[in-house]
């Protein structure tokens, strides 16, 4: 699948059966589009609340049974009748969008879960609906995956998502480690902030563990799906681990010969 922007993850890869890839990229270009609109160029705030707002009177047009043509919503809309997708995971996604124009900072670690819940684990959410995988156990596995690959983004992104006024990091985690956030601001890996770092990747490392059983328990592909993107979450934290937590200076991507290990190893069960 063709896209404009870095990803760490596999999106609709040659990993899920084809018959499945139509769906998952028409899910994909929605929520796509709509992070865009709330993170890229420069657009007022209110530009992308209002662009934000048609992306959710789409999804009312297609709950009242009209066909939008407008890309990306007719492939969307299609995919929510064919496979019957849950349009409140759709709204939830546009609300942690609309919140990230919003809200620039967050207290402590359940305020930034929250956020996960809404911009991360519709996606793993919807995956599953689309494979009939609705059981209890795999949908909150889906979730500590999907928080978890939010959280290492976050992690990753540290000065970028800094240039756009945002921090992640929770004012609660600063305080404990006696770090500043103006260390952000000056680049500055030096005193507690690996620690600072070691703490939020280990956090996020023992939730893929938790959720690391969906790729286990699921059949076929969808399983070797889910466990490479648990493999690539871990890959991109033993990065982070390995510069000490300075994001700065080595921000952590996956390369091909990555992708390479994480398919091979991806391949076996155990």
């Amino acid at each position: 699948m063709p896209v404009d922007h870095y990803e760490n993850f596999p999106v609709a890869s040659v990993l899920l059966p084809a018959r499945m890839r139509a769906p998952v990229e028409a899910i994909y270009g929605f929520a796509r589009g709509a992070d865009d609109i709330a993170d890229e160029g420069n657009a007022s705030d209110g530009e992308r609340l209002a662009g934000l707002a048609r992306y959710s009177r789409a999804l009312d047009e297609i709950e009242a049974g009209r066909v939008p043509y407008e890309a990306p919503f007719a492939r969307i809309g299609e995919a929510i009748r064919e496979y019957n997708l849950p349009v409140p995971l759709l709204r939830d996604l546009l609300d942690a969008f609309s919140q990230d124009v919003v809200k620039k900072r967050y207290a402590d670690f359940p305020d930034l879960l929250d956020y996960c819940r809404r911009s991360a684990n519709p996606i793993g959410r919807l995956l599953l609906h689309l494979f009939g995988q609705t059981d209890a156990r795999s949908l909150a596995q889906s979730d500590a995956i999907c928080s978890s690959l939010q959280l290492i983004n976050f992690w990753q992104d540290i000065a970028v998502d800094w240039h756009k006024g945002r921090v992640y990091i929770p004012a609660e985690d600063f305080a404990k480690f006696g770090v500043e956030e103006q260390a952000i601001a000056r680049r500055d890996a030096g005193g507690a902030w690996s620690a600072l770092m070691s703490f939020e990747c280990d956090r996020a490392r023992a939730m893929l563990v938790e959720g690391s059983p969906l790729g286990h328990s699921l059949p076929g592909r969808l399983g070797l799906e889910i466990r490479a993107v648990v493999a690539g979450g871990t890959k991109i934290l033993d990065k982070i681990d390995a510069v000490a937590g300075d994001v700065f200076r080595h921000r952590p991507m996956l390369g091909r010969w990555d992708w390479i290990a994480i398919v091979a190893r991806s391949l076996y069960r155990k």
